[in-house]
């Protein structure tokens, strides 16, 4: 009570501003500096009055208020955007030798530039996930994980969950924008407490604390992020405009600046002066590993001066001006009790080593993968042999191979098997492969995903027919493969628990449209051919009319299509081989599901046919239902810009996409432009 009369006497406002202060700082105390000064219950009633005030007075809310941290509504999906400035990976260096040669070509790059290096700025290279966070007028308005460096995933809602994020930055002299690059972590301590309550749960523990963080920060929901306890380490920035200069000429500097806005940066970074000292700061910090608070797999050096930074400049996919001097990989003996073989999603035999467990790095391993048979074969590895294991990138064990003068007299050499150990249908290895593959379709090991491939948007796009359903479906028995689902009714799924008469109704309605609207294109494609994608299966449906068509094919005549070589031929020829696929053909056949191709002239009919378009940027439906409704209209949709492309449908922030367009004077759309292109055709739409 006495906080509320003090808020009534103070006003709304300044009680609401005091409180953000306030919640503030304990959050910084608590989870930045290891020192909590309040009780969690304390720092609860706090919360909850901020909370009750911001609700009474919604327009006095702050845009970084705390409470923001709790997470917003739930997304559909994460959306993509472009990065103002390409987010770049780095080199790998793994020996002195490799960091003297690249030491030694920074300096002859900076010759004749008039830039010095001013030394290396080196700190523990980050094991998370790298993120770019946008402020404008000192405000977050957006988070991007660095996805493939020019476009990432929208992860603004979850970011402003991470307590040690800054949701307005400190200051007066701020940039109007400002880019801010650094790592998202999740601390050891916190991700042991994450996988026992995972655990505890009866759900599935995470390998890494990298996978941890990644999977915690792309959550749909960001009140699951706001539970987990991340933290956002800042390195470097993107992109910054101000109309003041900046002021800052060294790394260190930026980083230093960095830490008076608020945020927490990598600890333990320093300026090395010369190559010499470089080095030897790579071995205190390999020596420190294990005792720091997280994970790290090597250290980072960059180049100390801006100046001479601008000046290296880039190569295709990294910086010239900085590197990763990778740890070596961990090692450690055990032996080896057996191997295993497993089946994976696409049919292949992966042999795994079954281990004495071992302690590798703080991790207990009892399993390594071996890759394929020639690889058994290369290394000489036989059950019962003494192993050397290692933590490949610190993270994936691998066996580096066998302690041959431990091995015990007359151990037999490994049998690969010729088997599918799920099913027993004869395995193949495909000319030029090093892997074994169990073809059936039907085998159990490859049936849940075969069958989830088949509904899938990259298959015959079944709506609202996902992985749940298919689990429960396989798992009562009642569905063994793609066919059995065409053979269900009303009666058979209201059985389930959450399945009412509605749901079951929709859910066969959808299967019956699906069964009336496939297209021969995403007929191939749902059936989970090796190596045959859509672009492949739209050749395919473009050339024969059904499947009977193509299963007469030789290999000489899928060889003379475009775009189709040696093995994807091989693999066609080796899938209608195989007896069980020519019986799902058959099943699938009698229960109606049967497209035919068009003929050329009802093709030529379709408003888009042959026409080629791609799309870019944000847009306001999902991209797949564009693309859909382009393949529909005839058109092929791209995945790149080039003098082959008719028309680029351009959103907003389009990134580079859009000025390569122009440049080669491709045809340019809005939304608008795009739907009208379906009703007319390729005649004049407004362009954008």
């Amino acid at each position: 009570m006495q906080e509320d009369n003090r808020s009534l006497h103070d006003g709304p406002a300044a009680r609401i501003d005091e409180l953000c202060r306030e919640l503030d700082r304990h959050n910084r105390l608590y989870h930045e500096l290891d020192a909590p000064e309040i009780s969690d219950e304390a720092y609860d009633a706090l919360f909850r009055e901020l909370v009750r005030l911001e609700e009474s007075h919604p327009e006095l809310k702050r845009p970084d208020s705390p409470t923001l941290r709790v997470g917003g509504k739930t997304l559909p999906y994460l959306e993509t955007r472009p990065h103002r400035e390409r987010m770049y990976g780095l080199d790998n260096v793994f020996s002195a030798g490799e960091w003297d040669a690249f030491a030694q070509r920074a300096e002859r790059g900076l010759a004749g530039t008039g830039a010095a290096a001013g030394g290396w700025w080196a700190d523990p290279k980050l094991d998370g996930l790298a993120c770019e966070l946008t402020y404008e007028d000192g405000i977050l308005t957006q988070a991007l994980t660095r996805g493939d460096g020019e476009v990432g995933e929208v992860v603004t809602e979850a970011m402003r969950t991470i307590r040690n994020v800054p949701l307005r930055l400190k200051g007066t002299l701020l940039p109007e924008l400002l880019e801010v690059r650094g790592e998202v972590l999740m601390f050891r301590r916190e991700f042991e407490e994450l996988n026992r309550q995972q655990a505890s749960a009866g759900q599935k523990t995470f390998a890494n604390p990298r996978n941890a963080a990644a999977g915690s920060l792309r959550q749909l929901d960001p009140r699951i992020t706001a539970r987990r306890r991340l933290r956002f380490l800042a390195y470097s920035l993107g992109a910054a405009g101000s109309s003041r200069p900046l002021p800052w000429k060294t790394h260190g500097d930026v980083l230093a600046a960095l830490s008076a806005m608020g945020f927490e940066t990598p600890p333990l970074g320093t300026l090395c002066a010369s190559p010499q000292e470089a080095r030897d700061y790579f071995a205190r910090i390999e020596a420190r590993r294990d005792s720091l608070p997280f994970e790290i797999d090597g250290v980072v050096y960059k180049v100390s001066s801006l100046e001479a930074q601008q000046a290296l400049g880039f190569t295709a996919r990294a910086p010239r001006f900085a590197v990763a001097w990778k740890f070596t990989s961990r090692k450690a003996e055990t032996r080896l009790r057996a191997i295993s073989v497993q089946v994976g999603r696409t049919g292949v035999l992966t042999p795994v080593a079954e281990l004495e467990p071992v302690s590798l790095g703080g991790v207990m391993v009892s399993r390594a993968t071996l890759h394929n048979e020639d690889e058994i074969r290369r290394l000489d590895l036989r059950p019962g042999d003494a192993v050397i294991i290692q933590r490949a990138g610190d993270v994936i064990p691998d066996v580096v191979g066998p302690v041959l003068e431990k091995r015990p007299a007359g151990l037999p050499p490994f049998t690969f098997p010729r088997r599918c150990p799920a099913c027993g249908s004869e395995a193949r290895r495909m000319p030029g492969e090093s892997a074994w593959r169990c073809l059936n379709l039907s085998c159990p090991a490859v049936t849940m995903r075969s069958i989830t491939h088949f509904v899938s948007k990259a298959g015959l796009d079944v709506e609202g027919i996902g992985t749940k359903w298919i689990g429960i479906l396989i798992a009562s028995g009642r569905v063994k493969s793609p066919a059995d689902l065409f053979t269900l009714a009303k009666d058979d799924l209201m059985g389930f628990e959450r399945m009412g008469e509605t749901s079951a109704a929709n859910f066969i309605d959808a299967l019956a449209e699906a069964r009336r609207s496939a297209t021969l294109q995403r007929f191939i494609a749902a059936l989970g051919i090796r190596m045959v994608g859509e672009q492949t299966a739209r050749t395919l449906a473009a050339h024969f009319r059904d499947m009977d068509e193509l299963a007469a094919a030789s290999q000489e005549e899928l060889l003379a299509l475009p775009d189709i070589g040696g093995e994807v031929a091989g693999s066609i020829r080796a899938f209608f081989e195989t007896g069980s696929n020519r019986e799902l053909l058959a099943r699938l056949k009698s229960l109606g599901l049967w497209p035919v191709s068009q003929k050329p002239e009802e093709a030529s009919a379709l408003p888009l046919q042959g026409v080629r378009i791609l799309f870019t940027g944000t847009l306001s439906r999902p991209r797949d239902e564009y693309r859909k409704l382009a393949e529909e209209a005839g058109a092929q949709v791209m995945s790149g810009v080039s003098k082959k492309l008719d028309f680029l449908v351009a959103g907003d922030a389009p990134g580079s996409k859009l000025e390569k367009a122009r440049a080669l004077g491709i045809r340019i759309l809005d939304e608008d432009g795009f739907r009208a292109l379906l009703t007319a055709g390729p005649g004049s739409p407004a362009e954008r």
